[in-house]
């Protein structure tokens, strides 16, 4: 008796009951032999693996998740969540005054070549200057104080012979005064409670009176109260003040009104004739960091007393009795003051919960949205890579192996040239030079899909050509010649859908690896850029050693996601293989 199961290993037989007892059947009976299709027979081996059945299934939930979640998530791949915070901010800044202020008396004028003159005085450590044909003079009246005086001359003594500068003569007693204080060797003299100032001038001396320019000082004056502003901006007060301070007396008095002298360290405060604060004195400079915030004398004090204490913080209460901690920062010369100060912050690198099951990344983005999305992305990139694959290598392989000879030959070295190209750093120069152009990210996808496709497709045009070799050589090869079909439905009609299983196998498992190397890309930072996704450009901020050892809720379920999808593929690739084996036991 023939078994027909070995003479066609494609047959299924079925056992069917008989009508009823006693019926006799026929080996050309249908209900004795059911013959299954192919594909049919694929498909029962196919579900009989049961790995490859759990890859099918991997597969469709990524495939729902990715294609399908975002549609039910309400939030968008770029949207940015923000939140009101407290953030420490830049109030206000002081630095120790080290240029000179200027305070010039009333009707005089004391502009900058002037004072570039004073400066070249001082360095040159000479008490007298001149400017065009005028003549300055300045004294010290304290640490930092200068008091700038302009000579206006009266007579020029040259050999004992006087010559007075405006016409006239010179009076008796103000010759006996100058040779007084030749004689003892003073620079000025006094007569008629006007003070004389002596000199040199070339070989004669010049005998001048004085009056005040202006004065220069490393101190900062605040006044308590905006109106006192003018008062205590003036010459008289500052003048009056310095000197006092200068010689650490308790009162002064500025025409009829009379002040009083608080000492801290570092600062002074002026008191007025009813023990009110009237001005504070300073060489600590405390500028608002908005120009249009409101500094008062009160918060100064305060800044100034902390940082001449060499504190790193401290309290101060408004005038409304909220109190404020502030933090003193010193970057080289400069205090800067810092507040906590409410602010709309992005939410970056928050823990999941009942709002965002993922939590936040460190753009403060969804991170299971942008999984969704990134899986697009990945899956994306994929299966259009294995489509230019496979497209690319069914045709130069078709061709190298059906024509054989000095086609096959030349095909072949230009796929050895292809496989010289190194793949790695080929693809890493390309990122690198799109970095460089600022690709747009969606026209980066497309392009970096077009290099993986074009570097990628040798190996499946090998598979091609090696198939088609043996196939031709088939009788139902030389039977197409024979009805003279023409060359090109041959191979792409009859011998490429022969060559079909082995390709769905070879493109089902190397679509995993073409999901690694893109998620390889994105985690060097050349792949996929923000704000689009992809699950190896998510998977980046794991380079980061304290972002992966803090936030795993960054990093682990991307990567789970690569794993499963990876496994999947390679499950679903093998249990093809097997389907398509007909050797394998059904």
């Amino acid at each position: 008796m023939i078994d027909n199961e070995k003479i066609n290993p494609d047959v299924e037989k079925e056992v069917v009951p008989a009508g009823g007892p006693g019926e006799e059947m026929h080996l050309d009976d249908a209900r004795r032999v059911k013959v299954l299709s192919p594909g049919m027979l694929v498909f029962k081996r196919f579900i009989r693996n049961r790995l490859a059945v759990i890859g099918l299934i991997i597969l469709l939930v990524m495939f729902i998740f990715s294609f399908f979640g975002p549609f039910l998530s309400t939030y968008g791949q770029t949207q940015v969540f923000k939140g009101i915070g407290s953030m420490s901010k830049e109030y206000a800044s002081a630095i120790y005054n080290e240029e000179l202020r200027y305070s010039i008396s009333e009707g005089e004028t004391f502009g900058s070549a002037e004072r570039a003159q004073f400066l070249l005085a001082v360095g040159k450590n000479t008490d007298t200057f001149t400017y065009k044909d005028a003549i300055y003079y300045f004294t010290t009246e304290g640490e930092g104080v200068y008091r700038i005086l302009q000579l206006d001359p009266v007579a020029e003594v040259l050999l004992g012979i006087y010559k007075p500068m405006a016409g006239g003569t010179v009076a008796d007693d103000l010759k006996a005064a100058y040779e007084s204080a030749v004689k003892k060797e003073q620079k000025s003299f006094n007569l008629n409670g006007i003070t004389y100032r002596i000199t040199p001038k070339n070989k004669a001396a010049i005998i001048s009176t004085e009056h005040d320019v202006a004065l220069a000082m490393l101190s900062v004056y605040d006044a308590y109260n905006q109106a006192n502003d003018s008062t205590v901006a003036s010459y008289a007060f500052k003048l009056a003040s310095s000197r006092a301070i200068a010689q650490e007396k308790a009162a002064f008095s500025v025409g009829s009104q009379l002040f009083t002298v608080r000492y801290d360290e570092g600062q002074a405060t002026v008191l007025d004739s009813t023990d009110k604060e009237f001005a504070e004195v300073s060489n600590i400079i405390v500028r608002a960091l908005d120009q249009s915030a409101f500094l008062s004398v009160d918060f100064k004090s305060a800044i100034r007393q902390s940082i001449n204490d060499r504190l790193t913080k401290f309290t101060y209460t408004d005038e409304n009795g909220q109190s404020v901690d502030y933090t003193i920062v010193r970057v080289n010369k400069t205090y800067n003051i810092k507040r906590e100060t409410p602010t709309e912050l992005i939410r970056t690198f928050e823990e999941p919960s009942a709002e965002h099951f993922l939590g936040l990344d460190n753009n403060g983005m969804d991170v299971m949205t942008r999984l969704m999305y990134g899986g697009r992305v990945s899956l994306l990139v994929g299966f259009v890579v294995i489509f230019i694959e496979v497209a690319i290598g069914v045709v130069i392989g078709g061709i190298s192996g059906y024509f054989g000879g000095w086609v096959d030959t030349g095909l072949m070295r230009f796929v050895d040239l292809f496989n010289s190209i190194p793949f790695y750093p080929m693809v890493l120069i390309f990122g690198s030079v799109m970095d460089a152009l600022e690709v747009d990210p969606m026209v980066r996808i497309f392009l970096l899909m077009a290099v993986l496709g074009l570097l990628g497709w040798t190996g499946v045009a090998r598979i091609v050509r090696g198939q088609i070799l043996s196939l031709r050589e088939q009788d139902f090869m030389v039977a197409t010649e024979a009805t003279g079909i023409r060359t090109s439905r041959r191979i792409f009609r009859h011998l490429v859908p022969n060559v079909m299983p082995l390709l769905i196998v070879q493109a089902t498992a190397g679509l995993g690896g073409i999901i690694i190397t893109e998620a390889t890309l994105g985690f060097l930072g050349l792949g996929i850029k923000y704000p689009l996704a992809s699950w190896g450009s998510i998977i980046n901020v794991a380079s980061d050693s304290f972002v992966m050892t803090n936030y795993w809720f960054m990093w682990i379920p991307a990567g789970m996601l690569i794993l499963l999808t990876v496994l999947g593929f390679n499950f679903v690739g093998d249990g093809l293989r097997d389907a398509y084996d007909p050797k394998m036991k059904r």
